[in-house]
Order: structure tokens, then sequence, then C-alpha cells
């Protein structure tokens, strides 16, 4: 068995315009501050990574994971979450999802996708130009809006859906192939991969693709009233990367899993810091264990209610409190009684 690594921290919800989210070097060197061993890096930020760059030239990277390195912590992973999202965009959200492209292709549908898939691939290759072999990112969706069987959906519709879907993504992910990346689809409400059945059928789709893998977030399972525990059973050789998010679901006579347009704060469904939610943690952490999970615990702050700072601290030292030294023996070796298969056919009353 492997032990996880961690605690490493997704830096989407940190980096700003202000010290010291500001800069790679001052990020790097707060996180080490905070408690943690790594780092997941939105790659759309350029604050932190020029991606262009970083897909180009090696010695870039060399340098990028230099400073990182001499600040105390490690580069896990690089997340495409933004980018992911313009591979498919539904018409309904054109104008809520523009923002994420770069200027020159916003409100044009056409340019900005493929702008997307420009950026994945770069960030695939910056990916193998570091010595990483997973990258994080979101699926897009196109029959999204139409999750709620009413109206009811014409024969099909669906169907086409990821059929399409799957057509974009396979070039993608033959390429993450070439360089030796996992893509690591965060199962999410609001992407066409947002949930176990979903995820089957997009596997389908490209063939089973070695390359096409998941990453597992347990809050996402909380707010849909989802087995999480029982999903790592299943899925659990997919599973390549893990979120650390906590979340709870309180519903009431008022709402349920849809919350009734409410705010954050307002929900039945919530994204909580670490400790403050509802997952069961300590199975997920034994579960992953027991599959040999060869990967990252990467704290995600999203909470409703507490400082992103002061979930970020928490948050370190509660992976590593949740971290399972995992055993080289068994807890019975000794009493081993050092029998060989001459031994075994006796105690079983066989004939030799």
């Amino acid at each position: 068995m492997k032990a996880i690594k961690g605690p490493a921290l997704f830096l989407a919800q940190f980096a700003g315009d202000e010290a010291p989210f500001n800069s790679w070097d001052s990020i790097t060197k707060w996180a080490a501050d905070c408690g943690y061993a790594g780092v997941q890096v939105p790659s759309w930020d350029g604050r932190l990574i020029d991606l262009d760059k970083a897909a180009s030239s090696k010695d870039y990277c060399d340098e990028f994971l230099g400073v990182a390195k001499n600040n105390g912590v490690e580069v896990t992973e690089l997340s495409t979450h933004l980018q992911g999202q313009l591979v498919a965009v539904h018409p309904a959200y054109d104008v809520s999802f523009d923002g994420f492209a770069a200027p020159e292709v916003q409100g044009d549908p056409k340019a900005r996708q493929q702008w997307a898939v420009e950026q994945v691939i770069n960030a695939i290759k910056a990916s193998n130009n570091m010595g990483i072999g997973a990258m994080a990112s979101f699926s897009g969706a196109l029959a999204w809006p139409y999750v709620y069987p009413w109206p009811q959906r014409p024969a099909g519709l669906v169907e086409s859906a990821f059929d399409e879907l799957a057509r974009r993504w396979k070039p993608i992910l033959d390429v993450a192939d070439e360089n030796g990346v996992d893509v690591c689809y965060e199962i999410h409400p609001g992407e066409d991969l947002h949930d176990g059945i979903t995820f089957e059928m997009f596997l389908e789709r490209v063939n089973n693709h070695p390359r096409c893998n998941m990453l597992y977030d347990p809050s996402h399972y909380v707010l849909q009233v989802l087995d999480y525990l029982e999903n790592i059973d299943i899925y659990h050789e997919r599973i390549k990367m893990f979120h650390v998010k906590d979340a709870e679901f309180n519903s009431t006579g008022r709402q349920g899993v849809y919350s009734g347009y409410q705010s954050w704060v307002d929900r039945a469904g919530r994204f909580r810091s670490l400790g403050d939610g509802q997952v069961d943690f300590k199975g997920i952490f034994s579960k992953l264990s027991a599959y040999d999970f060869d990967g990252w615990a990467v704290v995600e702050w999203e909470c409703c209610l507490k400082h992103p700072e002061d979930g970020a601290r928490e948050g370190a030292q509660f992976v590593r409190d949740h971290i399972i030294r995992v055993t080289e023996k068994a807890f019975d070796d000794f009493a081993d009684g050092g029998t060989d298969e001459a031994a075994n056919r006796r105690m079983l009353g066989i004939d030799s």
C-alpha cells in the first residue's frame, strides 16, 4: 500500500492582486508557511504562471518548479478547470462563461472553443515539461440545461450531446496519452460529467481511453445525496486526483437539493471548511489508502462562512491528521507459524 501525499492546496481560490497572493514566489512562500507540502496551480492565472511559455520551454518549467522548491512546496498538478469548461458550452451559458476566455475570443463561441482546446493542450504539454503525470479539468457541458427530465427530452438528445462531447475531447486525450498525462475530470454539477453514470457514458464514447480519469471531490456528492464512499469502491481504478473539500446537506420542509435559488449561506447544501461539514474523511482516506491511491490530498477551500486564510491554515493540519501512514506488515505477523506447502496439505487432510 502507498501513503497518500500531502497536504497540498489548490491556489485558485487564493490568487489575487494583493500580496502575498499576487506572485508565484510570494504565494508559494505563504502556502508553505500555512503548512502545505504541495500546491495545485490554476493554469489560467497569469499572475502565477505563463502557460504558453510553460508549454514550450523546459527551462521555464525548471525555473518555475525551482521557485516552488526553494520556498518549500512541490507543484502537484496544473488545473484547466476554466479552459475545460469552454471546450463545450451550451448557448444558454455563452454570456455567463465568456469571461473565462481571453478577450480576443469573447463573443465568438467557435473561436472561444478553439482557444480553450489549445489552452488545455498547452497545460498537458506543460505538465509533461514539469514531470507531472496528471492534470485537473472540467468536461464542459452541452446537455446540462436538460438535466431535469421535464419537459420530456426528445429521444436521442442526451446521446447526441455525449457523442459530441466525446468527439471534442478524444483528440485532447490522445495528446495527453502522447505526453504521459492523465486528464482528471472533476465530477461536478454544471458539467456533463456530474456523477458516476455520466462519467461512464463519456468513458464508453472515448473507447475507455486510458487517460480519461476522475478528480474525486466528495463535497459535490454530498450535495447530490450520492454515496461518496461506494463511489470509491466503484471507480478507484479511475480516481487519479483528490480534492479534500467538506460540505453539508440539511434539507428542510422548504428546500432540498435545488435549494430554491438561494445564496450559498441559505442553501440546504453548502460547502464548508474542513471539519465543519458532514463528510466522513476517515472513511475516505481509509478507502483510498486501501486501494493504493497514488496521489495528493489537495485542499480546495470553499466555505460560505469561514475566512479563507483560516480555512487554509486549518486545512493543512486537518489533512496531516487524516493521512494514514500505511503498514508494511500484517498486525498478526508475530503469530506466523512459518508453515510450508507440505504442512498446509497436512492441515487440510490432503494426502501427499
